[in-house]
């Protein structure tokens, strides 16, 4: 397969220049430090997969993944992210994107985007198939939405329809507009869900979620 690395750290796109250009079945036809660079390097290599930083100096990765999303709706996009990065990674997903893996993991990488290759999404090392995942192929066809209530019990309503939006990519803002509540009321219902489900961030909720049209 043949892909692009942006990061903003240079050293950080040379490492993985190296790692994966020693792959057998890999090779990076291009490198770069910002979104801008990227969508020219995708436009002109036509590679298979982009691996993008979500943020970088001026154009960050999101952007840039719109941009080429926009020309190329079957694009392969794969963001490199941190923990920190999560409600940024569940916007990504939605629009398309294939997946996100941890910087710090670097030996997962690899075997993460041959799993890109064959049609699945990948979420912080776990495989998804891309269409259960994002619920959509075209944006024309929704999945079947799950019952909410015997999938998580020890929700309360309210909460499950949290859960529902966050996985949709919405923010705290978003939510409280949509479901009509506070943002505070927001933080604490995504507080609660988290502990009820034994979960680190709103991006395992959004799995949870994603899981469940299984």
């Amino acid at each position: 397969m043949r892909l692009i690395v942006a990061d903003d750290d240079a050293v950080v796109v040379s490492s993985l220049a190296i790692v994966l250009g020693a792959q057998p079945d890999m090779e990076v036809v291009g490198t770069g430090t910002d979104g801008e660079q990227a969508v020219r390097l995708w436009q002109e290599l036509s590679p298979d997969i982009a691996l993008l930083d979500i943020q970088m100096k001026g154009m960050d990765g999101l952007a840039a993944a719109e941009r080429i999303l926009e020309r190329d709706p079957g694009a392969r996009i794969v963001f490199l992210t941190t923990f920190s990065d999560d409600e940024y990674v569940v916007r990504a997903l939605r629009m398309g994107a294939c997946g996100y893996l941890i910087k710090q993991d670097v030996a997962a990488i690899a075997p993460a985007l041959r799993s890109v290759m064959r049609g699945h999404s990948v979420l912080e090392g776990q495989v998804l198939e891309r269409a259960v995942a994002l619920g959509a192929n075209d944006g024309t066809q929704k999945a079947a939405e799950p019952d909410m209530e015997a999938l998580f019990p020890q929700l309360t309503e309210r909460e499950r329809e949290v859960v529902r939006l966050v996985a949709e990519g919405l923010d705290n803002r978003e939510i409280a507009a949509r479901a009509c509540m506070g943002e505070g009321t927001v933080r604490n219902h995504i507080s609660d869900i988290l502990a009820k489900l034994g979960l680190r961030n709103r991006t395992q909720i959004a799995v949870a979620w994603w899981r469940a049209l299984r």
